[in-house]
């Protein structure tokens, strides 16, 4: 079929790239125009291949529709309009156009959640099922006929970002193009939308995402990662704009024990840990907020929200200097308004977005050989000298928080001194059991004591499965693609077979 691609970043770019090896001839993309000098991913694919790219501010003015702007899309003949992700309102005069009419991808179960905010209503809900709906294209309202749905399970942290980046993306891509398939056959459905259970929410800003403290700590999370990591849910503390992002409801093991932030209109003062801010709901239930941005943008863990800013800047080698300045490379390929990258330099006053934070992991990452790196970690240090420093630092291993404390027992063995851990581990660290429990380990050659070694409870293995939960669900292992992960169990040294019997849980 001959298919107009109407809308913009790179969910549009994958569309539009498998639309094309299906066969189908693309012969128009319509996107937004160029932004800090920097052109959208669907368009630059596009212009790559030669086909027609039209950057266009506005379709309409005053309501009445631009009629040289009609024109070009008339002149292109197509027979399908395809709006992957579109923020523009396209006019009927160009929707009803083509034989096959317009479809439309919109990451809702319609008709749940019309509106442009609709993951983060999704989430804001707490609703069990996420999914998206490809429709046939109505006057911008979503209550279009359905033409193909998928949903998935929302995870109990799931933020916009990781639902996103899970399912309705690559699940999202595939659907367009099974969509298209269906209308080429002569097969797509037309059903129309029922208008039970239909909701439609508004356009999720910062002004709107004040917390609400009167509320449980379940709809508390829910408004956090709901609004995590775009508008950022918001609170007033210790003077200032407080926006927290990475929460959880996982508090299982942790101890309400730490400095305490007064804030104004919640139940009861926040908790500063070692494991991040402990929030409570009016149902004195605790959620965990792990990133907290402070009003002039810069974010912090939240464990480090009384602690000064670390001033000792590292002096770097010769060989991190030659790092330092690849990826200054790196900074001007990614800004390329600004003239020169200077430590000063911040990553999103110079107009980067969420893609931009993506191109730059992965290109540090390629830089520095599967060095683990974040996208938390570019809004950890967003001007270019901070950047290098916490880069640096990683490649040193120089990560404070990270250090494992490690009670060892020394044992003389073949005139080698032996040390071993003998606690359990937990979360991270090694931890004592409950109650200080412990067991004799036996050497099993001559039957003397080893070592006392922590005994495990029934609460310590409940921590441990906790702490194993979390890790699988928001740890980093599970955010390293397969390829990096491969990397670093290759350079793993071998396990040491010196650790006594059961030390870890």
């Amino acid at each position: 079929m001959k298919i107009a691609v109407i809308g913009q970043s790179l969910f549009g770019q994958e569309v539009y790239c498998h639309l094309r090896k299906e066969g189908h001839e693309v012969v128009g993309v319509f996107t937004v125009p160029d932004k800090d000098g920097k052109a959208d991913p669907l368009g630059l694919e596009a212009e790559k291949d030669g086909v027609p790219v039209f950057k266009l501010s506005r379709w309409r003015v005053k309501g009445q529709t631009l009629p040289d702007v009609v024109a070009k899309y008339q002149a292109l003949g197509a027979e399908l309009n395809v709006l992957p992700f579109c923020s523009q309102f396209i006019p009927m005069e160009v929707i009803n156009a083509p034989h096959h009419g317009s479809i439309i991808y919109h990451p809702s179960l319609l008709p749940r959640h019309r509106g442009a905010s609709a993951i983060n209503w999704t989430l804001i809900h707490g609703d069990k099922k996420g999914g998206f709906t490809i429709f046939w294209a109505d006057d911008g309202l979503d209550t279009g006929d359905l033409l193909l749905q998928k949903e998935c399970e929302i995870l109990p942290d799931d933020t916009v970002s990781t639902l996103y980046n899970r399912f309705l993306f690559p699940e999202g891509i595939k659907g367009m193009v099974q969509a298209v398939r269906l209308i080429a056959e002569g097969k797509a459905p037309r059903l129309p939308q029922p208008e039970e259970g239909a909701t439609y929410e508004g356009i999720q800003k910062k002004e709107t995402a004040k917390i609400n403290w009167e509320q449980p700590a379940e709809a508390i999370h829910n408004w956090i990662r709901g609004n995590d990591k775009v508008p950022g849910a918001w609170t007033e503390a210790c003077g200032q704009k407080l926006t927290f992002f990475n929460s959880t409801l996982n508090t299982t093991g942790l101890v309400p024990e730490g400095e305490n932030l007064p804030i104004p209109g919640a139940h009861r003062p926040g908790i500063v840990t070692k494991a991040g801010l402990l929030l409570f709901g009016n149902d004195d239930r605790m959620l965990l907020v792990k990133n907290i941005q402070l009003e002039d943008g810069k974010m912090i863990p939240a464990s480090h929200f009384f602690k000064g800013a670390d001033s000792s800047a590292l002096e770097l080698t010769e060989e991190e200097l030659v790092i330092a300045e690849a990826v200054r490379s790196a900074w001007k390929r990614i800004l390329p308004n600004v003239l020169e990258v200077e430590d000063s330099t911040d990553f999103f006053k110079s107009g980067a977005a969420s893609v931009d934070v993506v191109r730059l992991v992965e290109e540090v990452k390629e830089l520095c050989d599967g060095l683990e790196l974040e996208n938390e970690d570019i809004y950890m240090a967003t001007t270019f000298g901070d950047f290098i420093q916490l880069l640096v630092r990683k490649l040193r291993g120089d990560d404070k928080d990270n250090k494992c404390i490690i009670d060892y027992v020394e044992k003389a063995v073949n005139k080698l001194t032996l040390r071993m851990p003998h606690q359990l581990f937990i979360g991270g660290m090694f931890v004592g059991a409950e109650g200080a429990k412990t067991y004799e380990t036996i050497n099993p050659t001559d039957g003397s004591v080893i070592c006392q070694v922590s005994l495990a409870q029934v609460s310590d293995v409940d921590k441990a499965v906790a702490a194993a939960k979390d890790a699988f669900e928001n740890g980093l292992w599970g955010k390293i693609n397969a390829r990096d992960r491969g990397q670093l169990l290759y350079r793993a040294p071998p396990s040491l077979s010196t650790m006594p019997d059961q030390t870890a849980t």
